[in-house]
């Protein structure tokens, strides 16, 4: 078993049957079934309460249908969901894909059909977490650099200070505080901006 079959899964199936032999395939594969639902509240339920790595959801499901219980799920945990279906409607493909699923498998189908679309699933959900950091990372850079931009430009007015004089004063400061540079930089501008 590889560090990508480790995963703890959720089984929500009604048809009993269906759901033990998925449990059944994913136990031979290596994975672990850390819960089983009948319907897609219990799946919300269990969601929250086992902390899977991946559920794998019949779409069809009494009481809440797997791809509004994806969508509650994604909303609190964003894991790699799996839908199982007997239903190859583009309808319902275009509903699961909207609530943020990774995988969509028709029914019948066989353990060499299941493994891909898990692994497809969780590789898909790994890019969209790194995209995420990536995206966050930036939105961070640019926000660090407007409020640097901002302070050297009050710096320069005030003080009248060169720009690499106002960036210097900006540095000192920063280490002088231990303070991140964006941290000393707004600040200054707490300080000496304006009110709006």
């Amino acid at each position: 078993m590889d560090a990508m079959a480790a995963a703890r899964i959720l089984v929500a199936e009604d048809e009993t049957i269906i759901r033990l032999d998925l449990k059944a395939m994913l136990e031979r594969a290596g994975f672990e079934v850390c819960a089983e639902a009948r319907d897609g509240d219990e799946a919300v339920r269990l969601a929250r309460t086992t902390e899977p790595e991946l559920a794998l959801l019949d779409v069809k499901m009494p009481k809440l249908d797997g791809i509004e219980a994806a969508r509650q799920i994604l909303h609190e945990r964003p894991i790699p969901i799996v839908m199982v279906t007997a239903y190859g409607e583009q309808e319902l493909v275009s509903r699961a894909v909207e609530a943020g699923v990774f995988g969509y498998l028709v029914k019948p189908f066989r353990e060499t059909d299941l493994l891909p679309a898990i692994e497809t699933a969780r590789a898909r959900h790994a890019e969209l977490v790194e995209l995420r950091q990536e995206a966050e990372s930036l939105a961070d850079a640019l926000a660090a650099r407007k409020a640097i931009e901002r302070a050297k430009g009050l710096l320069m007015e005030r003080d009248g200070l060169s720009e690499q004089d106002a960036y210097a004063r900006l540095r000192k400061a920063s280490q002088v505080s231990g303070r991140p540079l964006r941290v000393v930089a707004e600040a200054l501008i707490a300080t000496l901006a304006p009110p709006l």
